[in-house]
C-alpha cells in the first residue's frame, strides 16, 4: 500500500506510577534517520526503540519523543537509615562529655552525614514494559496515518497519469496532421518559387522531414513508463524511490517529445505533459 512519509502520532499512557506520552513527527528524507529523545532513565531502551521503529518505517526522517510525568505517590523517597542515626547520636554524646564546649550538630548536618540518608528510586522495569507498548501503538498509529495520506497521494498520482495518457494519444493522432501540413507548405513554397521536384526526390525530402519528427519512440516509452507508474502503485513494499526513478524517464521522454515540436499543438502537448510530470514529481518526494 502507498504510504506517505509526512505523519504525525501522539499517544498517551496513564498509569498508577505516573504518565508516559510519545510523541512522533515524521518528514520526508532519502533514508529512515531517528531522532530519539527520552528521559535519561527509559534511556537504556534507545535500542530496542531504534530496532522497533524500524520494523514499522522504512524511509523518513522521524522523531520520536518520550516524556514520563510521574505520580506523586511514584515519586523519589528519601529513607534515613536509623541504625547510622543511633550510632551518630552514642558518638556525640561522647563527644559531648570529653569535649563540652564543642558545638553540637543540627538535624541538617546529621542528614547530610554518609549513609544517613538515602534515596528511593522507583522500579523502572515496568515503566520501560509499559513505554514499549505504548511506542508500539504510537508506531501502528503513525503507519495508518501514513497509509491514510498515502492513499491521497496514489489517487492524485493516477489521475495525473490518466491526463498524461490522454496527452500521447493527443501527440500521436496529431503527427499525421503535422506531416501532411508540411508537405502542403513544401508543395505552396515549390509553387511560389515556380521549381518542380521530382516525385521520387519530393517523396525522399517527405522521408527524412517524417523521420525527424517522428516521436513514436518517445509515445511508446512514455506510454510504458507510465503504465509501469501504475504497476509499481499496486505494490506493498516501499515504492518512493522507485517511482522517482520512473519521474526522471518520463521528463527525459517529455523533453525530447517537446523538442520535436512541429507545430503550436504538438508544443502545448509536451508542455503539459512535463507540467503533469512535475506534479507527480513533488508528489512522489513523499511517498515513502
Amino acid at each position: 500500500m502507498t504510504a506517505s512519509m509526512t505523519s504525525f502520532a501522539r499517544l498517551d499512557g496513564q498509569l498508577e506510577s505516573g504518565v508516559l506520552v510519545w510523541e512522533m513527527r515524521s518528514v520526508n528524507h532519502r533514508y529512515l534517520e531517528l531522532f530519539v529523545r527520552m528521559p535519561e532513565e527509559f534511556r537504556v531502551l534507545e535500542p530496542k526503540v531504534r530496532e522497533l521503529a524500524g520494523k514499522w518505517l522504512k524511509r523518513g526522517k522521524v522523531e520520536l519523543n518520550l516524556r514520563y510525568t510521574p505520580a506523586a505517590t511514584n515519586a523519589t523517597t528519601l529513607s534515613v537509615n536509623i541504625p547510622m542515626v543511633e550510632m551518630l547520636h552514642r558518638a556525640l554524646r561522647e563527644v559531648t562529655i570529653h569535649a563540652p564546649d564543642v558545638k553540637s550538630p543540627t538535624s541538617l548536618d546529621v542528614l547530610s552525614w554518609p549513609g544517613v540518608a538515602f534515596s528511593e528510586s522507583p522500579d523502572m522495569k515496568p515503566l520501560q514494559e509499559a513505554a514499549m507498548e505504548l511506542l508500539q501503538e504510537s508506531l501502528k498509529q503513525m503507519r495508518e496515518s501514513r497509509e491514510r495520506e498515502g492513499e491521497k497521494l496514489e489517487a492524485m498520482i493516477l489521475e495525473r497519469v490518466a491526463a498524461c495518457h490522454k496527452q500521447v494519444e493527443l501527440a500521436r493522432e496529431r503527427i499525421p496532421v503535422v506531416v501532411a501540413a508540411f508537405r502542403q507548405r513544401l508543395e505552396d513554397k515549390l509553387a511560389e518559387m515556380k521549381a518542380e521536384l521530382e516525385p521520387e526526390r519530393l517523396e525522399q525530402e517527405m522521408a527524412m522531414l517524417a523521420q525527424r519528427l517522428d516521436v513514436d519512440e518517445e509515445m511508446d516509452r512514455l506510454r510504458a513508463h507510465l503504465e509501469e507508474v501504475e504497476h509499481v502503485l499496486e505494490r506493498s513494499e516501499p515504492i518512493g524511490r522507485r517511482l522517482d526513478f520512473l519521474m526522471q524517464e518520463l521528463n527525459r521522454e517529455a523533453n525530447t517529445l517537446a523538442s520535436k515540436s512541429a507545430d503550436q499543438q504538438m508544443t502545448a502537448i509536451g508542455v503539459e505533459l512535463k507540467v503533469l510530470i512535475e506534479q507527480m514529481r513533488e508528489q512522489v518526494q513523499n511517498i515513502e
